[in-house]
Order: C-alpha cells, then structure tokens, then sequence
C-alpha cells in the first residue's frame, strides 16, 4: 500500500523493523508494558495514548496527551511504536485508548477495497470498517496525503491553480514520484482520464523534492504535510475531483473512552488546520524542538490548554 507514509518511511521503515526484532530477540516483554512519560499512576483510568514513529504523528499524540492532561485526565504514552501492523492490535485490544491516524490510510489498511477519495467519503466509509470497539473522533482540516506538487514561479509562469490547469502547459510535463506512484488510482493515469492531463513518470523516490527545486521535473508528489511547503517556494494543486485519496488526520479511540474524552479531542481537530500541522512539523524538523515543546506553545496559542 503506498499512502502519505509509506514512502516516507520506506528508508527508514525497514531500519525500524529490524531495530524492532532485535528489541524482540533481547527481551520478552511487549514494548506496551514499558510506559514512558507516565504523568499517573497507569491505574484503569489512565488514558493510554500511542503514536507511530514518525515525528509528526508524535507531535499530535503529545498534543491530545497535553491537552487531557491540563483536562484532569491522567495519561500514560507509549510513542514511536511502529507502524500499523505493530499497533493495530494493541488500539483493537484496547490497550492502546488513543491514536492519532489518518483517515484515508487507515481505511486503505482495514478495507483493501475501499473506493471512496473525498475527506466526507473516507471519513463515512472508515466509520462503518472500524473494528468493533472503537470509535473515530472528528477528523481535522490537517492531511498527510499525496499531492500534485509544483514550484510556485512555474505556477505562476502557467497560471496553475488545479491538476486540470497542467494541461494548458505547452511544454512536457513530467511528474516524479516514489515507483509505485505511477500504478496508483490517483497517478498519471488518473490525472490523465479525469484532468485531461498528459503526464511522462519519473520514479525519483527519495530525490523527488530535490528533483522538483533542480527543475528536472515539473510535478512531484510531496506528502502534504511536508515542511518544504513552508520552507520552499512550492505550492500543491488543487483536486476538486478527488482523485487524490484523502488522509485526514483523526483520532481512533476505544469506544469505552470516547465519550468521555470527545470534547477535548474534538476541540483540538477543529483547529488543527493544514497549514498549522506543517508549521509543527517545521519546529520538528529545522528548529529541531522536541514534540513536548512544540506541542505544549500550540495548545496555549490556540487556547487549549
């Protein structure tokens, strides 16, 4: 499956796989046993939140944990567990109360058939794939997702404004993107039956931003969330067709705590907007502040804690 972390992780994701079985042949413990940054006493009524190990996604779990923190609730985090396969079990089980996910990946992940692409369709479509016992929360303006990338000077030398837009380009146009993204439903060919889009492939992987600001090509396929949105001159393109699969962040929770913690969740998705998810994830990265720091300055700025 090749979703808005697939790639990124492809270099690091087997590098966190074989940390992982070497952890696993040193002990026989489950890593969940372990907690860290216990705020409470880890007794029944602590509300157990886990991230993948990916920056960003640990940025927002710090954020839910901070925000039921200052809410009275006692929380306990289990960060940078893995990826799904690792998590999945221990979110369905419901040792884990609390994750943030992505709405369309995790629905490519529990339904391989899925069909729905808009934010609204893939929000429905994982509430009814859902294993029974937990519930999805609001999900936030704020994506990771695939996108149609380009330098914001050609799209202002082409006046670009949508995918369709490409197709009045009167020069070749070539897209580059990690292998897979070629055989995708959102790929060129994609583009090509819904925008009327010619578009040649390049498979630049792990150089396609690099690729784009050299102007070797003149689309790339750079995850929404990226920090080169704010650090770069680079500007998505609109998909008013939705071809895209839509992967807005949102939070997974045992349907026992739902309820109970709904407010607080909630409130920080209506606020969570794309620009400000890239702008945390900025802080991460280039002002290298940890996730407690970064997550701690966005509640009190958006009032929230």
């Amino acid at each position: 499956m090749f979703t808005a972390r697939t790639s990124r992780f492809a270099l690091a994701g087997g590098a966190a796989i074989a940390a992982a079985l070497v952890l696993a042949g040193c002990t026989s413990s489950n890593p969940l046993d372990t907690p860290t940054e216990d705020s409470g006493s880890g007794g029944s009524d602590t509300i157990v939140i886990g991230s993948q190990a990916y920056y960003s996604n640990e940025i927002i779990a710090e954020i839910y944990a901070q925000a039921l923190e200052a809410a009275d609730f006692t929380v306990k985090r289990q960060f940078s567990i893995g990826q799904r396969d690792a998590y999945m079990p221990d979110v369905e089980s419901g040792a884990i109360d609390l994750f943030p996910e992505y709405t369309g990946n995790l629905l490519e992940y529990l339904d391989k058939d899925a069909t729905a692409t808009s934010p609204e369709d893939v929000y429905a479509a994982l509430q009814e794939t859902l294993p029974d016992g937990l519930t999805a929360l609001d999900y936030a303006e704020a994506t990771d997702q695939d996108t149609y990338t380009v330098l914001k000077s050609f799209a202002e030398e082409n006046g670009l404004t949508t995918i369709a837009d490409l197709s009045k380009v009167t020069t070749p146009v070539t897209i580059g993107a990690a292998p897979e993204f070629e055989q995708r439903p959102y790929g060129p060919a994609k583009a090509k039956e819904v925008y009327g889009v010619d578009l040649a492939f390049s498979a630049t992987g792990p150089t396609t931003l690099e690729s784009l600001l050299a102007g070797e090509i003149q689309v790339a396929d750079i995850y929404s969330a990226d920090p080169a949105f704010q650090t770069e001159d680079i500007v998505s393109l609109e998909d008013p067709e939705n071809i895209i699969l839509a992967s807005n962040v949102v939070p997974i929770a045992s349907s026992d705590v739902a309820d109970e913690i709904a407010d607080v969740i909630n409130g920080i998705s209506e606020k969570l907007t794309a620009e400000e998810l890239v702008a945390l994830n900025v802080q991460s990265t280039v002002d290298k502040k940890s996730a407690e720091e970064i997550a701690k300055q966005w509640l009190a700025d958006n009032d929230l804690a």
